[in-house]
Protein backbone atom coordinates (compact mmCIF):
# COMPACT_ATOMS: atom_id res chain seq x y z
CA UNK A 1 0.00 0.00 0.00
CA UNK A 2 1.09 3.42 -0.41
CA UNK A 3 2.96 4.78 2.23
CA UNK A 4 1.20 8.39 2.15
CA UNK A 5 0.38 9.78 5.40
CA UNK A 6 -3.04 8.64 6.50
CA UNK A 7 -5.43 11.49 5.96
CA UNK A 8 -5.23 14.41 8.70
CA UNK A 9 -8.83 15.28 10.44
CA UNK A 10 -10.10 18.51 9.21
CA UNK A 11 -10.14 21.21 12.09
CA UNK A 12 -13.65 21.30 13.18
CA UNK A 13 -15.50 24.49 14.89
CA UNK A 14 -15.25 24.54 18.86
CA UNK A 15 -18.79 26.41 19.08
CA UNK A 16 -21.87 26.43 16.99
CA UNK A 17 -22.27 29.75 14.95
CA UNK A 18 -24.05 32.64 16.65
CA UNK A 19 -25.32 35.68 15.71
CA UNK A 20 -25.37 38.92 17.49
CA UNK A 21 -28.42 41.09 17.28
CA UNK A 22 -26.39 43.79 18.47
CA UNK A 23 -25.45 44.28 14.76
CA UNK A 24 -28.79 43.79 13.12
CA UNK A 25 -30.12 47.23 11.29
CA UNK A 26 -32.78 48.72 13.09
CA UNK A 27 -35.87 48.10 11.67
CA UNK A 28 -36.73 51.57 10.79
CA UNK A 29 -33.66 51.77 8.38
CA UNK A 30 -35.00 48.68 6.13
CA UNK A 31 -36.61 50.04 3.30
CA UNK A 32 -39.52 47.47 3.65
CA UNK A 33 -40.70 44.98 5.31
CA UNK A 34 -39.31 41.51 5.13
CA UNK A 35 -41.52 38.61 4.97
CA UNK A 36 -40.85 36.16 7.73
CA UNK A 37 -39.25 32.89 6.87
CA UNK A 38 -41.45 29.52 6.73
CA UNK A 39 -40.88 26.49 5.55
CA UNK A 40 -44.55 25.29 5.33
CA UNK A 41 -45.84 25.00 1.47
CA UNK A 42 -48.18 27.50 0.49
CA UNK A 43 -51.09 26.50 -1.83
CA UNK A 44 -49.24 28.69 -4.51
CA UNK A 45 -46.08 26.78 -4.16
CA UNK A 46 -47.72 22.94 -4.83
CA UNK A 47 -47.47 21.48 -7.73
CA UNK A 48 -49.90 22.53 -10.35
CA UNK A 49 -53.46 20.15 -9.77
CA UNK A 50 -52.37 18.88 -6.39
CA UNK A 51 -54.71 19.69 -3.30
CA UNK A 52 -52.98 20.54 -0.40
CA UNK A 53 -52.49 17.92 2.05
CA UNK A 54 -52.61 18.39 6.15
CA UNK A 55 -49.34 18.56 7.95
CA UNK A 56 -48.47 14.80 9.18
CA UNK A 57 -44.97 13.36 10.33
CA UNK A 58 -42.92 10.69 9.34
CA UNK A 59 -44.41 7.91 11.09
CA UNK A 60 -40.91 6.69 11.93
CA UNK A 61 -39.86 9.32 14.15
CA UNK A 62 -43.86 10.08 15.54
CA UNK A 63 -43.40 13.82 15.41
CA UNK A 64 -45.88 15.94 15.72
CA UNK A 65 -46.94 18.54 13.14
CA UNK A 66 -45.61 21.32 12.37
CA UNK A 67 -48.11 24.08 12.31
CA UNK A 68 -48.52 26.42 9.58
CA UNK A 69 -46.46 29.61 9.05
CA UNK A 70 -45.90 31.92 6.10
CA UNK A 71 -44.35 31.27 2.70
CA UNK A 72 -40.64 30.12 3.06
CA UNK A 73 -39.01 32.31 0.88
CA UNK A 74 -35.31 32.40 1.56
CA UNK A 75 -34.26 34.45 -1.19
CA UNK A 76 -36.42 37.12 -0.52
CA UNK A 77 -34.66 40.41 -0.08
CA UNK A 78 -34.17 41.57 3.71
CA UNK A 79 -32.13 40.79 6.72
CA UNK A 80 -31.05 37.39 6.77
CA UNK A 81 -28.43 37.01 9.46
CA UNK A 82 -28.24 33.35 9.90
CA UNK A 83 -28.01 32.70 6.23
CA UNK A 84 -25.32 35.49 5.81
CA UNK A 85 -23.53 33.21 8.30
CA UNK A 86 -23.96 30.28 6.79
CA UNK A 87 -22.96 31.30 3.74
CA UNK A 88 -19.67 32.87 4.55
CA UNK A 89 -19.01 29.58 6.34
CA UNK A 90 -19.40 28.17 3.21
CA UNK A 91 -17.41 30.26 1.57
CA UNK A 92 -14.51 29.35 3.97
CA UNK A 93 -15.07 25.87 3.68
CA UNK A 94 -14.95 25.75 -0.14
CA UNK A 95 -11.56 27.45 0.15
CA UNK A 96 -10.19 24.40 2.14
CA UNK A 97 -12.14 21.78 -0.22
CA UNK A 98 -14.79 21.25 2.09
CA UNK A 99 -18.38 21.69 1.25
CA UNK A 100 -21.29 21.70 3.69
CA UNK A 101 -23.14 18.74 3.58
CA UNK A 102 -24.14 17.90 7.14
CA UNK A 103 -21.13 15.31 7.59
CA UNK A 104 -17.73 15.18 8.18
CA UNK A 105 -15.29 15.02 5.20
CA UNK A 106 -15.46 10.91 3.48
CA UNK A 107 -12.03 10.68 4.33
CA UNK A 108 -12.81 11.08 8.21
CA UNK A 109 -15.22 7.90 7.56
CA UNK A 110 -13.87 6.05 10.31
CA UNK A 111 -14.92 2.68 10.95
CA UNK A 112 -18.59 1.85 9.99
CA UNK A 113 -21.04 -0.98 10.91
CA UNK A 114 -24.07 -1.33 9.14
CA UNK A 115 -26.30 -4.20 9.93
CA UNK A 116 -28.48 -6.45 7.81
CA UNK A 117 -30.90 -4.24 6.60
CA UNK A 118 -32.79 -3.35 3.18
CA UNK A 119 -32.08 -0.19 1.84
CA UNK A 120 -34.09 1.36 -0.97
CA UNK A 121 -32.99 4.31 -2.71
CA UNK A 122 -34.75 6.24 -5.40
CA UNK A 123 -32.39 8.79 -6.89
CA UNK A 124 -32.90 11.38 -9.79
CA UNK A 125 -29.15 12.30 -10.55
CA UNK A 126 -26.74 10.24 -13.11
CA UNK A 127 -24.51 10.89 -10.53
CA UNK A 128 -26.34 10.06 -7.68
CA UNK A 129 -27.57 6.22 -9.04
CA UNK A 130 -23.41 5.78 -9.54
CA UNK A 131 -22.60 6.77 -5.97
CA UNK A 132 -26.11 4.61 -4.34
CA UNK A 133 -24.47 1.52 -6.56
CA UNK A 134 -20.90 1.89 -5.70
CA UNK A 135 -22.11 2.43 -2.01
CA UNK A 136 -23.80 -0.72 -2.06
CA UNK A 137 -21.01 -2.78 -3.45
CA UNK A 138 -18.45 -0.96 -0.84
CA UNK A 139 -17.49 -3.82 2.13
CA UNK A 140 -19.14 -1.84 5.09
CA UNK A 141 -22.91 -2.47 3.24
CA UNK A 142 -21.89 -6.06 2.36
CA UNK A 143 -24.42 -7.15 4.94
CA UNK A 144 -27.33 -4.85 3.79
CA UNK A 145 -29.37 -5.63 0.42
CA UNK A 146 -29.78 -2.70 -1.32
CA UNK A 147 -32.27 -2.29 -4.09
CA UNK A 148 -31.90 1.23 -6.66
CA UNK A 149 -34.41 2.55 -8.40
CA UNK A 150 -34.41 5.76 -10.86
CA UNK A 151 -37.15 8.06 -9.25
CA UNK A 152 -37.30 10.71 -6.55
CA UNK A 153 -39.94 11.10 -4.29
CA UNK A 154 -42.86 10.68 -5.76
CA UNK A 155 -42.11 7.24 -7.32
CA UNK A 156 -41.17 6.77 -3.86
CA UNK A 157 -44.86 7.30 -2.73
CA UNK A 158 -46.21 5.47 -5.14
CA UNK A 159 -44.27 2.53 -4.74
CA UNK A 160 -45.01 2.34 -0.64
CA UNK A 161 -48.79 2.64 -1.92
CA UNK A 162 -48.74 -1.26 -2.16
CA UNK A 163 -45.69 -2.81 -0.57
CA UNK A 164 -43.89 -1.99 2.96
CA UNK A 165 -41.32 0.42 3.62
CA UNK A 166 -37.87 -0.95 4.35
CA UNK A 167 -35.68 -0.04 7.19
CA UNK A 168 -34.00 2.70 5.65
CA UNK A 169 -35.28 4.96 2.70
CA UNK A 170 -32.83 7.19 0.79
CA UNK A 171 -35.10 9.59 -1.63
CA UNK A 172 -33.39 12.33 -3.85
CA UNK A 173 -35.77 15.68 -4.72
CA UNK A 174 -33.84 18.85 -7.19
CA UNK A 175 -36.83 20.56 -6.64
CA UNK A 176 -37.07 23.90 -4.94
CA UNK A 177 -37.86 23.66 -0.99
CA UNK A 178 -40.99 24.26 -1.05
CA UNK A 179 -41.64 21.42 -3.25
CA UNK A 180 -39.14 19.27 -1.56
CA UNK A 181 -41.55 19.68 1.69
CA UNK A 182 -44.90 18.67 0.42
CA UNK A 183 -43.13 15.77 -1.35
CA UNK A 184 -41.56 14.55 2.14
CA UNK A 185 -45.50 15.18 3.29
CA UNK A 186 -46.62 13.15 0.82
CA UNK A 187 -44.00 10.51 1.87
CA UNK A 188 -44.62 10.53 5.45
CA UNK A 189 -48.57 9.34 4.22
CA UNK A 190 -46.94 5.61 3.41
CA UNK A 191 -43.81 4.88 5.56
CA UNK A 192 -44.47 2.22 8.55
CA UNK A 193 -43.39 2.80 11.82
CA UNK A 194 -39.46 2.39 12.64
CA UNK A 195 -38.12 3.63 9.24
CA UNK A 196 -35.51 6.03 8.52
CA UNK A 197 -35.39 8.49 5.69
CA UNK A 198 -32.38 10.13 4.00
CA UNK A 199 -33.35 12.91 1.53
CA UNK A 200 -30.78 14.38 -0.99
CA UNK A 201 -31.38 17.47 -2.06
CA UNK A 202 -30.24 20.29 -4.15
CA UNK A 203 -30.48 23.24 -1.83
CA UNK A 204 -27.64 23.77 0.83
CA UNK A 205 -29.70 25.80 3.40
CA UNK A 206 -29.48 24.95 6.92
CA UNK A 207 -32.83 26.42 7.34
CA UNK A 208 -34.10 23.74 5.39
CA UNK A 209 -32.11 20.98 7.12
CA UNK A 210 -33.58 22.08 10.18
CA UNK A 211 -37.55 22.02 9.24
CA UNK A 212 -36.43 18.74 7.86
CA UNK A 213 -35.04 17.31 11.11
CA UNK A 214 -38.72 19.05 12.41
CA UNK A 215 -40.54 16.81 9.99
CA UNK A 216 -39.10 13.15 11.18
CA UNK A 217 -36.20 13.18 8.36
CA UNK A 218 -33.25 11.29 9.47
CA UNK A 219 -30.81 12.91 7.46
CA UNK A 220 -30.37 15.52 4.69
CA UNK A 221 -27.24 15.22 2.54
CA UNK A 222 -26.45 17.74 -0.44
CA UNK A 223 -26.10 16.75 -4.13
CA UNK A 224 -23.47 15.64 -5.64
CA UNK A 225 -22.82 12.79 -2.99
CA UNK A 226 -19.30 10.08 -2.97
CA UNK A 227 -19.81 6.73 -2.16
CA UNK A 228 -18.20 7.55 1.23
CA UNK A 229 -20.15 10.01 2.46
CA UNK A 230 -23.96 8.21 1.56
CA UNK A 231 -22.06 5.37 3.49
CA UNK A 232 -21.06 7.22 6.71
CA UNK A 233 -24.43 8.74 6.62
CA UNK A 234 -26.29 5.06 6.93
CA UNK A 235 -23.52 3.80 9.32
CA UNK A 236 -24.45 7.32 11.35
CA UNK A 237 -28.14 6.24 11.52
CA UNK A 238 -27.54 2.18 12.97
CA UNK A 239 -24.88 3.31 15.35
CA UNK A 240 -25.64 1.30 18.31
CA UNK A 241 -25.95 3.33 21.41
CA UNK A 242 -24.82 0.50 23.63
CA UNK A 243 -21.47 0.19 21.95
CA UNK A 244 -18.85 3.07 22.31
CA UNK A 245 -17.24 2.16 19.33
CA UNK A 246 -16.40 0.40 16.72
CA UNK A 247 -12.93 -1.44 16.44
CA UNK A 248 -10.76 -1.04 13.34
CA UNK A 249 -9.93 -4.53 11.99
CA UNK A 250 -6.11 -4.76 10.74
CA UNK A 251 -5.96 -8.22 8.95
CA UNK A 252 -1.84 -9.04 8.37
CA UNK A 253 -1.79 -12.55 6.02
CA UNK A 254 1.15 -14.04 4.41
CA UNK A 255 2.33 -13.86 1.08
CA UNK A 256 3.24 -17.40 1.18
CA UNK A 257 4.47 -20.06 4.44
CA UNK A 258 7.09 -18.78 6.57
CA UNK A 259 7.20 -15.43 5.59
CA UNK A 260 6.56 -14.21 9.39
CA UNK A 261 3.04 -13.40 8.91
CA UNK A 262 2.24 -13.87 12.60
CA UNK A 263 5.08 -12.72 13.81
CA UNK A 264 4.74 -9.11 12.62
CA UNK A 265 1.20 -9.16 13.38
CA UNK A 266 1.92 -10.35 17.35
CA UNK A 267 4.84 -7.76 17.56
CA UNK A 268 2.66 -5.01 15.70
CA UNK A 269 -0.45 -5.19 17.90
CA UNK A 270 1.96 -5.47 21.16
CA UNK A 271 3.60 -2.29 19.91
CA UNK A 272 -0.32 -0.70 19.97
CA UNK A 273 -0.84 -1.47 23.22
CA UNK A 274 2.43 -0.98 24.38
CA UNK A 275 3.99 2.27 22.95
CA UNK A 276 0.74 3.44 21.57
CA UNK A 277 -1.30 2.64 24.88
CA UNK A 278 -4.32 1.91 22.86
CA UNK A 279 -6.34 -1.54 24.09
CA UNK A 280 -5.75 -4.13 21.47
CA UNK A 281 -6.89 -7.48 20.42
CA UNK A 282 -5.02 -10.28 19.04
CA UNK A 283 -7.51 -13.27 17.33
CA UNK A 284 -4.91 -15.91 16.16
CA UNK A 285 -7.40 -17.66 13.28
CA UNK A 286 -5.16 -20.24 12.42
CA UNK A 287 -6.63 -22.60 14.46
CA UNK A 288 -4.70 -25.89 13.82
CA UNK A 289 -1.35 -24.31 14.09
CA UNK A 290 -1.91 -20.77 15.35
CA UNK A 291 1.41 -19.36 17.33
CA UNK A 292 -0.22 -16.86 19.14
CA UNK A 293 -0.20 -18.68 22.84
CA UNK A 294 3.48 -19.75 22.04
CA UNK A 295 4.70 -16.28 21.33
CA UNK A 296 3.03 -14.40 24.76
CA UNK A 297 3.69 -17.89 26.87
CA UNK A 298 0.24 -18.21 27.27
CA UNK A 299 -1.94 -21.68 27.59
CA UNK A 300 -5.41 -20.65 27.57
CA UNK A 301 -8.14 -23.23 27.99
CA UNK A 302 -10.82 -21.60 26.05
CA UNK A 303 -10.04 -19.26 22.96
CA UNK A 304 -10.96 -18.25 19.46
CA UNK A 305 -12.48 -22.12 18.92
CA UNK A 306 -14.64 -21.56 21.22
CA UNK A 307 -16.15 -18.14 20.54
CA UNK A 308 -16.33 -19.95 16.40
CA UNK A 309 -18.54 -22.79 18.02
CA UNK A 310 -21.35 -20.22 19.38
CA UNK A 311 -21.24 -17.42 17.92
CA UNK A 312 -25.17 -17.03 18.31
CA UNK A 313 -24.22 -16.87 21.86
CA UNK A 314 -21.76 -14.44 22.19
CA UNK A 315 -21.59 -11.76 24.62
CA UNK A 316 -19.28 -9.09 26.37
CA UNK A 317 -19.28 -11.47 29.44
CA UNK A 318 -18.79 -14.36 27.50
CA UNK A 319 -16.01 -12.76 25.51
CA UNK A 320 -14.09 -11.55 28.46
CA UNK A 321 -14.03 -15.13 29.73
CA UNK A 322 -12.26 -16.30 26.58
CA UNK A 323 -10.29 -13.67 26.29
CA UNK A 324 -6.62 -13.99 28.12
CA UNK A 325 -4.95 -10.56 29.42
CA UNK A 326 -1.30 -10.50 28.23
CA UNK A 327 -0.47 -7.21 29.73
CA UNK A 328 -2.75 -4.23 31.29
CA UNK A 329 -3.55 -3.14 27.49
CA UNK A 330 -3.64 -6.30 25.33
CA UNK A 331 -5.70 -8.97 25.12
CA UNK A 332 -5.36 -12.59 23.15
CA UNK A 333 -7.79 -14.51 21.47
CA UNK A 334 -5.47 -18.24 20.97
CA UNK A 335 -5.97 -20.59 18.50
CA UNK A 336 -6.01 -24.14 19.97
CA UNK A 337 -3.54 -25.58 17.89
CA UNK A 338 -4.78 -29.00 17.90
CA UNK A 339 -5.16 -31.54 15.04
CA UNK A 340 -7.79 -33.90 16.80
CA UNK A 341 -10.38 -31.76 15.28
CA UNK A 342 -11.57 -31.24 11.85
CA UNK A 343 -12.20 -27.48 12.01
CA UNK A 344 -15.20 -27.03 9.49
CA UNK A 345 -16.88 -23.77 10.38
CA UNK A 346 -19.03 -21.14 8.20
CA UNK A 347 -17.90 -17.88 6.88
CA UNK A 348 -21.11 -16.73 8.72
CA UNK A 349 -19.57 -17.60 12.01
CA UNK A 350 -16.42 -16.01 11.44
CA UNK A 351 -17.65 -12.85 10.20
CA UNK A 352 -20.22 -12.65 13.70
CA UNK A 353 -17.06 -13.43 15.83
CA UNK A 354 -14.86 -10.70 14.49
CA UNK A 355 -17.78 -8.28 14.40
CA UNK A 356 -18.62 -9.44 18.15
CA UNK A 357 -15.07 -8.34 19.30
CA UNK A 358 -14.72 -5.60 17.28
CA UNK A 359 -16.74 -3.84 20.03
CA UNK A 360 -14.41 -5.37 22.86
CA UNK A 361 -11.08 -2.61 22.15
CA UNK A 362 -10.65 0.03 19.54
CA UNK A 363 -7.83 -2.15 17.73
CA UNK A 364 -8.38 -5.59 16.89
CA UNK A 365 -5.64 -7.78 14.85
CA UNK A 366 -6.58 -10.28 12.83
CA UNK A 367 -3.96 -13.10 12.27
CA UNK A 368 -4.73 -14.91 9.50
CA UNK A 369 -3.36 -18.42 7.97
CA UNK A 370 -1.87 -18.97 4.85
CA UNK A 371 -4.70 -20.90 3.33
CA UNK A 372 -7.64 -19.83 1.04
CA UNK A 373 -11.22 -20.52 1.97
CA UNK A 374 -14.64 -18.70 1.71
CA UNK A 375 -14.17 -17.29 5.03
CA UNK A 376 -10.19 -15.83 4.60
CA UNK A 377 -11.77 -13.90 1.33
CA UNK A 378 -14.54 -12.25 3.43
CA UNK A 379 -12.07 -11.40 6.12
CA UNK A 380 -9.80 -9.56 3.78
CA UNK A 381 -12.32 -7.91 2.13
CA UNK A 382 -14.31 -6.81 4.89
CA UNK A 383 -11.38 -5.70 7.04
CA UNK A 384 -10.25 -1.90 7.69
CA UNK A 385 -6.89 -2.71 7.25
CA UNK A 386 -4.98 -5.50 5.15
CA UNK A 387 -1.40 -6.06 5.56
CA UNK A 388 0.62 -8.61 3.48
CA UNK A 389 3.38 -9.83 4.34
CA UNK A 390 6.03 -11.05 2.13
CA UNK A 391 9.45 -12.55 1.46
CA UNK A 392 11.78 -11.28 -1.47
CA UNK A 393 11.16 -14.20 -3.34
CA UNK A 394 9.61 -14.81 -6.41
CA UNK A 395 6.81 -17.47 -4.88
CA UNK A 396 6.11 -14.22 -2.64
CA UNK A 397 5.69 -11.93 -5.45
CA UNK A 398 3.16 -13.72 -7.81
CA UNK A 399 1.15 -14.62 -4.38
CA UNK A 400 0.94 -10.86 -3.54
CA UNK A 401 -0.05 -10.11 -6.64
CA UNK A 402 -2.92 -12.15 -6.76
CA UNK A 403 -3.93 -10.73 -3.28
CA UNK A 404 -3.61 -7.27 -3.83
CA UNK A 405 -5.65 -7.89 -6.88
CA UNK A 406 -8.32 -9.25 -5.73
CA UNK A 407 -8.21 -6.97 -2.12
CA UNK A 408 -8.43 -3.59 -4.73
CA UNK A 409 -11.30 -5.10 -6.81
CA UNK A 410 -13.40 -6.21 -3.88
CA UNK A 411 -12.75 -2.92 -2.29
CA UNK A 412 -13.08 -0.34 -4.52
CA UNK A 413 -13.45 2.31 -1.88
CA UNK A 414 -10.45 1.82 -0.09
CA UNK A 415 -7.02 2.28 -0.44
CA UNK A 416 -5.15 -0.63 -1.46
CA UNK A 417 -3.40 -3.21 1.46
CA UNK A 418 -0.14 -2.37 2.73
CA UNK A 419 3.12 -4.69 1.76
CA UNK A 420 5.90 -4.99 4.25
CA UNK A 421 8.52 -6.86 3.24
CA UNK A 422 10.26 -9.31 5.74
CA UNK A 423 13.37 -11.50 6.31
CA UNK A 424 15.06 -9.06 3.86
CA UNK A 425 19.22 -9.25 3.99
CA UNK A 426 19.36 -13.28 4.44
CA UNK A 427 23.29 -13.79 3.60
CA UNK A 428 23.59 -15.68 0.71
CA UNK A 429 19.86 -15.36 -0.55
CA UNK A 430 18.85 -14.25 -4.06
CA UNK A 431 16.95 -11.27 -3.29
CA UNK A 432 14.42 -9.37 -5.63
CA UNK A 433 15.27 -5.84 -4.88
CA UNK A 434 12.17 -3.94 -2.70
CA UNK A 435 12.00 -1.11 -5.25
CA UNK A 436 10.89 -3.64 -8.18
CA UNK A 437 9.15 -5.54 -5.65
CA UNK A 438 6.82 -2.86 -4.86
CA UNK A 439 6.94 -1.75 -8.69
CA UNK A 440 5.52 -4.82 -10.47
CA UNK A 441 2.97 -4.72 -7.49
CA UNK A 442 1.92 -1.40 -8.00
CA UNK A 443 2.37 -0.73 -4.13
CA UNK A 444 5.28 1.06 -2.50
CA UNK A 445 6.30 -1.40 0.97
CA UNK A 446 5.42 0.24 3.59
CA UNK A 447 7.94 -1.26 5.82
CA UNK A 448 11.11 -3.50 5.13
CA UNK A 449 12.23 -5.15 8.40
CA UNK A 450 15.82 -6.59 8.00
CA UNK A 451 16.61 -10.25 8.94
CA UNK A 452 17.69 -11.07 12.44
CA UNK A 453 17.92 -14.33 13.44
CA UNK A 454 19.40 -13.70 16.73
CA UNK A 455 16.91 -11.57 17.62
CA UNK A 456 14.13 -13.33 16.35
CA UNK A 457 14.80 -16.67 17.64
CA UNK A 458 15.32 -15.57 21.18
CA UNK A 459 12.01 -14.04 21.44
CA UNK A 460 10.26 -16.89 19.82
CA UNK A 461 12.10 -19.41 22.72
CA UNK A 462 11.43 -17.12 25.32
CA UNK A 463 7.86 -16.10 24.48
CA UNK A 464 8.62 -12.36 24.37
CA UNK A 465 8.27 -9.63 21.71
CA UNK A 466 10.90 -8.10 19.88
CA UNK A 467 10.14 -4.58 21.93
CA UNK A 468 11.43 -6.65 25.39
CA UNK A 469 13.93 -8.79 23.93
CA UNK A 470 15.97 -6.38 21.42
CA UNK A 471 14.13 -3.14 22.51
CA UNK A 472 17.17 -0.94 20.05
CA UNK A 473 17.44 -3.22 17.55
CA UNK A 474 16.20 -2.24 14.22
CA UNK A 475 13.48 -4.61 13.80
CA UNK A 476 12.13 -2.76 17.35
CA UNK A 477 12.03 0.19 15.09
CA UNK A 478 10.56 -1.05 12.16
CA UNK A 479 7.66 -2.79 14.79
CA UNK A 480 6.71 0.66 16.62
CA UNK A 481 6.82 2.36 12.62
CA UNK A 482 4.04 0.01 11.62
CA UNK A 483 2.05 0.35 14.50
CA UNK A 484 2.05 4.01 13.85
CA UNK A 485 1.14 3.62 10.48
CA UNK A 486 -1.90 1.03 11.10
CA UNK A 487 -3.10 2.64 14.02
CA UNK A 488 -2.71 6.13 12.32
CA UNK A 489 -1.48 7.65 15.82
CA UNK A 490 1.44 8.84 16.93
CA UNK A 491 3.89 7.61 19.87
CA UNK A 492 3.27 9.83 22.63
CA UNK A 493 5.35 11.65 24.31
CA UNK A 494 6.41 9.08 27.24
CA UNK A 495 6.36 5.80 25.25
CA UNK A 496 4.47 2.98 27.05
CA UNK A 497 4.86 2.07 30.14
CA UNK A 498 7.99 0.69 30.44
CA UNK A 499 9.76 3.45 29.01
CA UNK A 500 12.39 5.35 31.37
CA UNK A 501 13.12 9.05 30.88
CA UNK A 502 16.12 10.15 29.49
CA UNK A 503 18.95 11.85 31.32
CA UNK A 504 19.37 15.41 30.57
CA UNK A 505 23.14 14.82 28.92
CA UNK A 506 21.43 12.13 26.37
CA UNK A 507 18.72 14.00 25.26
CA UNK A 508 20.99 17.19 24.83
CA UNK A 509 22.99 15.22 22.26
CA UNK A 510 19.37 13.13 20.34
CA UNK A 511 17.94 16.62 19.89
CA UNK A 512 17.78 17.36 16.60
CA UNK A 513 19.41 20.14 15.57
CA UNK A 514 16.61 22.07 13.52
CA UNK A 515 13.80 21.08 15.94
CA UNK A 516 12.17 18.73 13.99
CA UNK A 517 9.63 16.18 15.70
CA UNK A 518 11.43 13.36 16.85
CA UNK A 519 8.49 10.58 16.11
CA UNK A 520 9.08 8.04 14.04
CA UNK A 521 6.07 8.41 12.24
CA UNK A 522 6.80 12.31 11.23
CA UNK A 523 10.30 11.43 10.50
CA UNK A 524 9.36 8.64 8.35
CA UNK A 525 7.16 10.44 6.20
CA UNK A 526 9.64 13.47 6.74
CA UNK A 527 11.94 11.66 4.12
CA UNK A 528 9.42 10.74 1.38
Amino acid sequence: MSTAPAPREFDTFDDAFDVDMEFAPPVDDVAAPRSPLQFTPAASAMPAGAAPQPQSPLQAASIAPVPAAPAYAPDAAGFNPVGDVVAQAQASLMDTGLAFTGLAPASNIGEVSVPRIAIHVFAERQDTLASAERAAQDRRLSRATTQIRVGGVAAAVETYQHEPTPPLIIVECLKDPQTLLWEVDQLAEVCDAGTKVVVIGATNDIILFRELMRRGVSEYLVAPLQPLQLIAAIGGLFNDPAQPFVGRTIAFVGARGGAGASAVAHNTAYAISERIGANTVIVDYDLPFGTAGLDFNQDPLNGVADALGQPDRLDSTLLDRMMVRCTDKLSLFAAPASLDTDWDISTEAFEEVTNQIRATAPFVVLDLPHLWSPWMRRTLISADEVVVVATPDLASLRNAKNMIDLIRQGRPNDAPPRLVLNQVGVPGRPEIPAKDFGAALGVHPSLIIPFDAKTFGAAANNGQMILDAGAKTKSAEAFQTLAQIVSRRELPMVAGPKAKPAKAGKAEKTKPADGASKSLFANMFKKR
